[in-house]
């Protein structure tokens, strides 16, 4: 029996934030409500696939799910039951944003088997929410954040944000602590890049054009104005962030496991860990991906034509990959992670010693003190800082 990850696509928001390029857009009730149904359309039809796969995680990610009504998310998480085996103890992981969710709905959530949360705080301070373009406040993030662990759960990430206009080294500071004293059991902590085709891309970018957003059938909301403009923190003040992040958590009971994401002990984000090892993942959903047996492809990305067509009609071109490209995302994945890459497991995939196609990179970077070797490879301290860097050299 072979595992299989389920990544589950909600493109809705109330509104896009000013940094966002994921595909999400604002919709009434029902276009969710058809959108639902389309989705659980592709989750029946693609089982037969997967008769021989169990199911270890399933990731209900956005957009915002938790703008779904308890009933729909139950209707979906049924669906995924009754045609997949999911494993008595997945982990079932949903993203939501606060200020989206009803003590109701959550319980609703609950007994559907969600038993993990991701809640996108990105800052404790309200001028920098407002700035990023987000539609809370602290006080409801607090409030979200109560109540979930009111109904029950126990395993919540909150995701955070560095570098982010206006903000400096204390008030994010600010932000870590007060996220750390609420303890959740897993931060993830990215620093802010600016995207093409953004509101913030115009501002702080080279430039570009804003594309038109998807259109969909009902209005959208209305965004509001972009806050008075701020500036983005020097290089010097966003290294301090990184560096001073890692310190504090850890002081916290926390464990850097991959680049930008922290956890208590054992509370690894399992879902993730799917991805950076190159396990198997199928994703449902307008524009959702999928990796299987080393073919990878990608549903389509708008919205009408993925609710009008059947599951194998939605899915865009496959891409097979060949060796060399399955090597290089053992490389550039793998090293994302505190463990590395282990040369035992390099050698048992692709039948050759890690040496034989990395040794001169792997020689550089241990010399400049970027990576550790021994019976896994690892990015040092030094090298985590400037991981893109080391990570590019890994592309054959």
């Amino acid at each position: 029996m072979q595992d299989l990850s389920i990544y589950i696509h909600i493109p809705f928001c109330i509104r896009k934030c000013l940094y966002c390029d994921f595909l999400s857009m604002p919709a009434g009730e029902s276009v969710r409500e058809e959108y639902v149904q389309a989705l659980c359309g592709e989750i029946r039809e693609e089982a037969y696939h997967y008769k021989e796969h169990q199911v270890v995680t399933v990731f209900l990610g956005g957009g915002t799910p938790s703008l779904l009504s308890g009933g729909q998310l139950e209707r979906i998480m049924t669906c995924v039951r009754e045609n997949y085996r999911l494993l008595p103890d997945a982990e079932i992981t949903m993203e939501m944003n606060p200020g989206t969710v009803t003590r109701q709905n959550l319980e609703r959530y609950v007994a559907a088997g969600i038993n993990r949360v991701s809640i996108g705080l990105q800052s404790a301070k309200d001028q920098e929410l407002q700035t990023l373009g987000r539609i809370h406040t602290w006080e409801e993030f607090l409030t979200t954040f109560r109540l979930c662990r009111e109904v029950g759960i126990r395993n919540i990430n909150v995701d955070l944000m560095s570098a982010l206009p206006g903000q400096t080294l204390d008030s994010w500071m600010e932000t870590l602590e007060k996220t750390a004293a609420l303890s959740p059991e897993h931060i993830s902590a990215y620093s802010l890049i600016i995207e093409e085709g953004t509101p913030f891309y115009e501002r702080y970018g080279e430039g570009c054009t804003v594309p038109e957003p998807l259109p969909t059938p009902e209005p959208l909301a209305t965004p509001e104005p972009l806050p008075t403009q701020a500036s983005l923190p020097d290089e010097e003040t966003e290294r301090q962030m990184y560096e001073q992040t890692k310190q504090f958590l850890e002081k916290k009971g926390y464990f850097r496991y991959e680049i930008s994401n922290y956890a208590k002990p054992g509370m690894e984000c399992a879902h993730n860990c799917v991805y950076w090892k190159r396990g198997d993942y199928v994703g449902f959903g307008v524009g959702a991906a999928s990796m299987v047996a080393n073919v990878r492809w990608t549903n389509v990305g708008d919205i009408r034509a993925y609710v009008s067509l059947r599951a194998e009609e939605k899915k865009e071109e496959r891409q097979y990959l060949s060796r060399t490209e399955q090597m290089e995302e053992t490389m550039f994945l793998g090293l994302r992670m505190t463990e590395g890459v282990s040369r035992e497991q390099f050698a048992h995939l692709y039948d050759c010693d890690m040496d034989e196609v990395y040794e001169k990179v792997i020689k550089k970077h241990v010399k400049n003190g970027l990576l550790s070797d021994g019976k896994c490879l690892r990015l040092t301290d030094k090298g985590v800082d400037i991981s893109n860097y080391v990570l590019a050299d890994f592309l054959l």
